[in-house]
């Protein structure tokens, strides 16, 4: 582990024990504050004896200051919840869990030639004057630049993964629990997570907002953990929304939509949840943009019935995306294939069993590095 990582994870610990620099530094025999602050710059090695005594005097584990695989004082994320009841201590759990997988990625890719982006990410040039209807124009110009076509929802994922670097990985609700998605910011990676058992059209909006995060974090950096996606929330969030809903319902596709004003209520209903399934988006989510676009007036859209447009007004649930991503799943196969991290622990990694595991690159169509 690099002495930089290191000297991040002592003054992150440092702090966390409430210790000033100069109180660690006496505990570690160090004649005076800026060997210790050298240290946590990155400025200076640490050695194995200096290591040994920062972990008993900070009462932790070596694994702490060593292991490549967990974030420690590095990430930044921005949890987006999908319930109330969302603790401190439980988003600190998955947070420690999800830092393992983004941890691991960036760890393993660089040694198995697949290359970490150099995060020349694009930027929006937004910023928290911006109007709501700037966002929408950049998400406009957004689907047009990477030439997302009538169904923008369908590329999306693969535009942020193949052409922004964005690791965007699925996620089981059981390890999220109340959470719907979340964007990260790493020094060497952006990355997106998304619960995958959501309704498609929510995964979607989901997908779109979090990449407005990852492409304005300098301007706004968003809030640890965003309110709810119903709840409307703050300005910053709703600049979110704005841009979600152009990139996934450009204005360009909804052209035919300029008369359904004038429809009856349950033609009206029909039309809008055969075209929110088309697009991949929620027939709520298509009745707002249709709405802010000037082409359906917001009196008929206040008035029809949520219960009609749940689920796009059906009862079949589409298939579930597979769990985490085909080059998260391409680079754990490589660093196994080359022995770069072990059977035993790229499971335990992603929680799953062996066979677990083997099934994932298959249903990835990876090729299987694991031979029992």
């Amino acid at each position: 582990m690099p002495s930089p990582v290191i000297g991040t994870r002592i003054k992150a610990l440092r702090e966390k024990r409430g210790l000033s620099q100069l109180e660690l530094s006496k505990r570690l025999g160090f004649r005076n504050r800026q060997t210790l602050s050298s240290i946590e710059a990155g400025e200076r090695k640490v050695t194995v004896d200096e290591l040994l005594l920062a972990a008993e005097h900070l009462d932790e584990d070596i694994d702490y200051f060593t292991d490549p695989f967990r974030l420690v004082a590095e990430g930044n994320f921005c949890w987006r919840k999908a319930a109330s009841d969302i603790t401190d201590e439980r988003l600190d759990r998955y947070e420690d869990r999800v830092g393992r997988w983004l941890a691991a990625f960036r760890h393993l890719a660089p040694q198995v030639d697949w290359p970490l982006p150099l995060l020349a990410c694009r930027k929006l040039g937004l910023g928290p004057r911006s109007t709501f209807e700037d966002a929408a124009a950049a998400g406009e110009q957004f689907v047009e630049e990477f030439e997302l076509g009538e169904q923008p929802a369908a590329r999306l994922a693969e535009t942020m993964e193949k052409k922004l670097g964005i690791l965007v990985l699925m996620v089981d609700s059981e390890i999220s629990r109340g959470i719907s998605g979340a964007a990260c910011r790493l020094p060497e990676l952006d990355a997106v997570l998304i619960a995958r058992d959501e309704v498609i059209g929510r995964r979607h909006f989901d997908l779109a907002h979090e990449l407005f995060h990852i492409l304005t974090w300098d301007t706004m950096p968003p809030k640890r953990l965003e309110p709810g996606r119903d709840s409307g929330g703050n300005r910053v969030e709703k600049l979110a929304n704005n841009f979600a809903g152009a990139v996934l319902m450009p204005a360009q596709s909804l052209q035919h939509c300029r008369d359904w004003s004038e429809l009856p209520e349950t033609t009206l209903i029909d039309r809008l949840n055969a075209l929110a399934d088309e697009m991949l988006v929620t027939s709520s989510a298509l009745r707002w943009r249709l709405t802010g676009l000037g082409m359906l007036k917001g009196a008929t859209a206040n008035a029809l019935p949520e219960s009609a447009l749940r689920n796009n007004g059906g009862k079949a649930k589409p298939a579930t995306p597979l769990p985490f991503s085909r080059p998260f799943a391409s680079v754990l196969a490589a660093a196994i294939e080359q022995g770069r991290i072990s059977v035993r622990l790229a499971a335990d990694l992603v929680n799953m069993t062996i066979d677990d595991l083997i099934d994932l690159f298959h249903a990835h169509g990876v090729e299987n590095p694991i031979h029992l």
